[in-house]
């Protein structure tokens, strides 16, 4: 039987990283410039190996591949890739503007690869902190397209101030570029397809100008997207918890669990929850077997679960595939919350 998993990080070395990971987890890094940790991961460029329990040593494709539906439940057991990916990211410096595409670009254009819709939970940001979050209004890919060749992109971009706790949503399409001194949280579709089209005028690691994806960036960027990056969610409040609902899409849905005391759960054997602790610390119960984790730590509860508890004094990101109206709107519905208060503050988004 399956249980709560716990992996190994997996950290990337990138020109914009820094340490802020080992600052505010302690955790031994390999590199200077860490830029990322893929904490639950389960794709080419990267494979957890989990790292508690009868299964320490395996890696999670192992068990996708091996007991697809104990590993994400019943209603994903013919799943053909493990659909989640979560992230830290600690940019010391400024990431290169990008954009991702959706679906049916990347399938087409990148050997099969799913495109990539995600949201950033900001765990730390000093003051005045803030993120490129889509174009000035009215933009047209003519004027951008320009504004590459003749490099004035930073006049077309929007900067969002942001702060800690906010959440913002990137789906495929918009440009976006973390900016300095920003720790986050990213829960995303199971994909690495970047498309840079801007990078400060800056050389890599190894001393050269790095890759730009001009012509790609053009062809999926959403010139007439207006939508708000920040995610204001709504919440419930429950006995030992308040459940905040930020996002639910066809891709992912987060919600963020403030716990002060115990909650009890149930996978119901129909999906998996992957869980990221960005403050405090506590304990999952699972056929009467404990397992603590603490803050910067994510933890996988496999769909074959059934019911378990966690207890603790903690801040709780939790992401999973959602059926929109079960999971979100029913649950929001029965809180009070009217249909024009979970349009306009919960992103439900179509594909």
């Amino acid at each position: 039987m399956l249980y709560p998993l716990f992996f190994s990080p997996i950290y990337k070395e990138r020109v914009w990283g820094g340490t802020k990971l080992k600052d505010l987890y302690d955790r031994e890094l390999p590199y200077e410039h860490t830029g990322e940790s893929w904490d639950v991961a389960c794709h080419p460029e990267a494979v957890s190996v989990i790292c508690n329990g009868d299964f320490r040593g395996t890696t999670l494709l192992e068990l996708f591949q091996t007991q697809p539906d104990e590993l994400l439940g019943k209603t994903f057991a013919k799943a053909q890739k493990f659909p989640l990916l979560v992230k830290l990211l600690d940019a010391q410096e400024k990431l290169s503007v990008q954009v991702h595409p959706k679906d049916a670009y990347a399938k087409k254009y990148e050997n099969g690869e799913l495109g990539k819709y995600e949201m950033w939970y900001i765990i730390d940001a000093p003051l005045g902190a803030t993120v490129v979050a889509g174009l000035k209004p009215d933009t047209t890919k003519e004027q951008f397209e320009m504004a590459v060749r003749q490099g004035t992109v930073e006049s077309y971009l929007m900067h969002i101030p942001v702060t800690r706790g906010d959440v913002i949503y990137v789906p495929a399409g918009l440009v976006h570029a973390l900016e300095e001194n920003i720790v986050l949280a990213e829960i995303q579709q199971n994909s690495d397809t970047v498309y840079r089209v801007y990078d400060w005028n800056r050389l890599g690691l190894d001393g050269q100008p790095r890759e730009l994806h001009v012509q790609k960036a053009l062809d999926v960027i959403d010139f007439a997207t207006n939508e708000q990056p920040i995610v204001k969610g709504l919440s419930i409040y429950k006995k030992d918890a308040i459940y905040t609902y930020y996002i639910a899409t066809p891709y992912f849905a987060v919600e963020k669990i403030q716990l002060t005391g115990e909650i009890e759960e149930d996978t119901k054997s129909l999906k998996f929850y992957l869980y990221t602790c960005v403050e405090g610390r506590g304990i999952i119960k699972h056929n009467e077997i404990e397992y603590n984790f603490c803050q910067g730590q994510s933890f996988m509860i496999p769909g074959s679960a059934g019911q378990y508890k966690i207890k603790g004094d903690a801040t709780l990101l939790k992401s999973y595939i959602p059926h929109i109206d079960k999971d979100f709107i029913q649950p929001l519905q029965a809180a009070g919350y009217t249909a024009e208060e979970i349009e306009k503050q919960v992103a439900i988004l179509e594909m």
